[in-house]
């Protein structure tokens, strides 16, 4: 039986990891000739390791390369946020939600939705197979949606999504998935524990911004006072992380769900024109700006802005 390995994203993230396990669990029930293993390039985020435990799925196993495997990419398509190997690796599908910049030698299935999450796109997947959802499964499926839609507040959110939630509370025996969005968030804000550079790198992915290599960083909050008040350690991560890969920006934006806004904290060959990419001034390194999504507001901004 051929093993086919299910990836998503470096620096996993809650619908990174649930994408992978929900849609390596929808392909062996519909595809008993394979073998379909989550895997994930690293350690899990906090939010993550919570809802795994709470709702006992268990965690994929850690994977450092995918050269010379077969593999299903979930929640990514660009190479320099995917696993090492994969030049060498077999690529059968990809399931995404995020902007298309990927090729490939062969046609492969490919299937990209304009919707909030990647475990909203593998919702539509199982209920199109006529698959029953386990209701733990449910449950971890619903926490990725809603932390990747910021509880319906992010502008990437579509009706779909909600739709989605809706139905997904209800196989999850959850009553109100609002309340329950809130107790990830606050797991998710927990940061005491956290050194300022795996503060960095917790929701952290590289991007090509017009010939320029960007790294932007994401935390989400329900109270930004812990991390105003380790500003200069993280502004150090950020200096310390361009140095050492060559970067032209590092960024970490610090998303406060309740003021619906970020506070972005900046190391640059060009800082000012990252602010004034969002119509802002930097002072001391930082700006905030009324923008809460990463793929919708934050990537184009700059695309259409950095030169």
């Amino acid at each position: 039986m051929k093993t086919i390995y299910i990836c998503g994203h470096k620096s996993p993230d809650l619908d990174s990891v649930m994408g992978s396990i929900s849609y390596a669990y929808l392909k062996s029930q519909v595809d008993t000739k394979h073998e379909f293993k989550p895997v994930i390039t690293g350690s899990v985020n906090n939010e993550t390791a919570y809802i795994l435990d709470k709702y006992d799925i268990q965690a994929p196993g850690v994977l450092d390369s995918i050269a010379n495997q077969s593999v299903i990419l979930v929640d990514h398509n660009e190479g320099h946020q995917a696993i090492d190997g994969l030049a060498e690796a077999e690529i059968l599908e990809v399931i995404d939600h995020h902007k298309l910049d990927f090729s490939y030698h062969t046609p492969i299935k490919i299937i990209i939705e304009p919707i909030g999450s990647s475990c909203s796109v593998i919702y539509k997947m199982f209920r199109a197979e006529g698959i029953d959802i386990p209701q733990n499964l449910a449950a971890g499926m619903l926490a990725a949606v809603l932390t990747d839609t910021v509880i319906t507040k992010s502008p990437t959110t579509t009706k779909q999504d909600r739709k989605i939630i809706e139905e997904l509370a209800d196989i999850a025996g959850i009553a109100d998935w609002q309340e329950y969005g809130m107790e990830i968030f606050k797991v998710r804000s927990t940061v005491s524990d956290k050194t300022a550079d795996e503060i960095v790198v917790s929701d952290y992915k590289d991007f090509d911004i017009n010939g320029n290599k960007f790294g932007i960083g994401q935390v989400e909050t329900v109270d930004i006072t812990e991390f105003n008040a380790r500003k200069a350690e993280l502004l150090d991560a950020l200096s310390n992380k361009k140095s050492a890969e060559n970067y032209h920006s590092v960024i970490l934006f610090i998303s406060d769900i309740l003021a619906e806004e970020s506070t972005f904290l900046v190391v640059s060959e060009n800082a000012e024109s990252v602010a004034h990419a969002f119509d802002k001034e930097i002072h001391d390194s930082s700006f905030v700006a009324p923008v809460l999504s990463r793929k919708k507001q934050v990537v184009p901004t700059l695309m259409q802005s950095i030169q």
